[in-house]
């Protein structure tokens, strides 16, 4: 049916580069500290902006009586004026779950201003939430199947009328239509119905263009991303202007700020085993451009990941392919990593120990069962050093105890993870430096030593079969752990 397809064909658009942020993984996982109150957030966000975002927060012991959300812009004059906060409601049976919703009623780099109070005072946090809208949404099946069905009464109604009117309007009261006049009745509704089939064409014409127009402005779509490799093993990456972006300069922005103290993070998997990973970090040669003096590189297929973040705090997750000679490139330095892999199988054999190339292992503590999709989970692994103890020599990795990229074996899921959830660093300081927080803003580590345990909250967001790797920092070298995992 027309409508049907039109609809279809709206949502087959929309779709077609939806890379919000990470990529096919919109919603926020955060953890955090306001004041003395450990915190657990996720936010659901909309798919169309305006929209309603779901809000869940969680205490990590008693004590939290009360618990107030405000939604406001990172920066911009949006970020000065906030509205009244709405208060959460506590689940019966689980005081230190608390529940709501929130009202995004614009695209850009929002923040959602986190109000505790309980036995130990008050206390405020922010959590970046990127917004935009991802998708259109298709008509309902019956409500398309009812216009439908009026559209061809009216077409009927209007070739009937026009066909009467010419048949009958010159007769005399009583009069019967002879053969003359039933097939000039005929030809005029013939007629009359290529006119209005050519009408209701038009129109289609016409909807489907403002249509497709008002989702090029309002739909999100991450920069394209063109990758090139020079003769002498130099990878280069051109930033495509973002309209999107553009129209959107006070809460969206397109200055790059560093996230980790690097500008870009790039990922490299080789497709379609997964059996090669490497984690770059390129330097920016032009304001949409960067290049990486790439290490030895396997020859293949690859799938390339590169994660920004702008001014505003909004991350940008863009995607490419590319092919890779053999490339005998130089040695890994600083922040630059890469891992070899078993090749991922269609059946997945799930695993919780990867060997690390220094000898130790790294354990995945599995919650037990089967894991469920657009849920909350605790992703916690264990380092161990060769003789099987807990390691002692872990520092900091870019800040952090650790990253985590989350990958579907198709590549619709890309997600960069770490131990303080799901959003950069950069836009969480910017959201914790917009009011005064003593204390909140995430600064990074500064530990000289670390827990063998890092951990992450994370959710899949939907079935099927991912790959994780997990990164972490020993006597200055990146380990990175392996795992596979089904998804429900």
């Amino acid at each position: 049916m027309k409508l049907r397809r039109f609809s279809t064909l709206l949502l087959s658009l929309a779709l077609a580069s939806v890379c919000f942020a990470h990529v096919g993984s919109p919603d926020v996982y955060f953890q955090g500290e306001a004041g003395p109150y450990h915190i657990v957030v996720l936010v659901r966000t909309p798919q169309m902006i305006p929209g309603v975002a779901e809000i869940e927060i969680r205490g990590d012991k008693p004590g939290i009586h009360v618990v107030k959300i405000t939604p406001l812009y990172i920066i911009g004059p949006g970020s000065k004026y906030p509205p009244p906060p709405d208060i959460l409601q506590p689940t019966p049976g689980d005081p230190q779950f608390f529940t709501g919703k929130l009202w995004l009623m614009g695209s850009g780099s929002w923040q959602v201003r986190i109000e505790v109070e309980g036995d130990q005072g008050a206390a405020t946090l922010a959590v970046p939430v990127p917004a935009a809208a991802r998708n259109t949404l298709p008509m309902q099946k019956n409500l398309g199947i009812l216009l439908f069905g009026l559209m061809a009464l009216l077409v009927a109604a209007i070739v009937s009328i026009l066909g009467a009117s010419h048949r009958e309007g010159q007769l005399e009261p009583g009069e019967q239509a002879g053969p003359e006049q039933r097939r000039a009745a005929r030809l005029v509704m013939t007629g009359a119905l290529i006119v209005v089939i050519a009408i209701l064409a038009a129109g289609r014409w016409w909807w489907t263009s403002k249509a497709t127009d008002n989702a090029g402005r309002k739909i999100y779509q991450a920069p394209k991303l063109a990758v090139s490799l020079e003769t002498d093993g130099k990878l280069v990456l051109e930033m495509d202007e973002s309209g999107w972006h553009t129209r959107r300069p006070d809460t969206v922005m397109t200055q790059l700020i560093p996230d980790h103290g690097h500008l870009m993070h790039l990922f490299l998997v080789r497709v379609p085993a997964m059996d090669r990973f490497y984690h770059l970090h390129p330097t920016q040669t032009g304001p949409n451009n960067f290049t990486e003096d790439l290490p030895a590189i396997a020859a293949g297929h690859y799938e390339v990941f590169a994660d920004i973040v702008r001014a505003s705090g909004f991350p940008d997750t863009m995607v490419a392919e590319t092919d890779f000679p053999d490339l005998p490139g130089h040695d890994l330095t600083g922040d630059d990593s890469e891992v070899s892999a078993p090749s991922l199988s269609g059946a997945g054999q799930e695993n919780s120990i990867a060997p690390l190339t220094d000898g130790g292992r790294m354990v995945w503590e599995r919650e037990a069962g089967a894991f469920e999709s657009n849920r909350l989970l605790w992703f916690r692994f264990r380092v161990e050093d060769a003789s099987g103890k807990p390691a002692s020599d872990l520092k900091p990795y870019m800040g952090m105890a650790g990253h985590a990229e989350f990958i579907r074996s198709d590549f619709s899921v890309f997600a960069h993870v770490h131990p303080d959830g799901s959003a950069p660093m950069a836009a969480v300081n910017l959201a914790n430096a917009s009011f005064a927080a003593s204390g909140s803003a995430m600064k990074g580590m500064e530990m000289e030593k670390l827990p063998a345990e890092v951990s992450f909250p994370f959710g899949f967001p939907k079935a099927g079969l991912y790959r994780i790797f997990v990164q972490v920092k020993r006597n200055g070298k990146v380990e990175t752990g392996i795992f596979d995992a089904h998804v429900n």
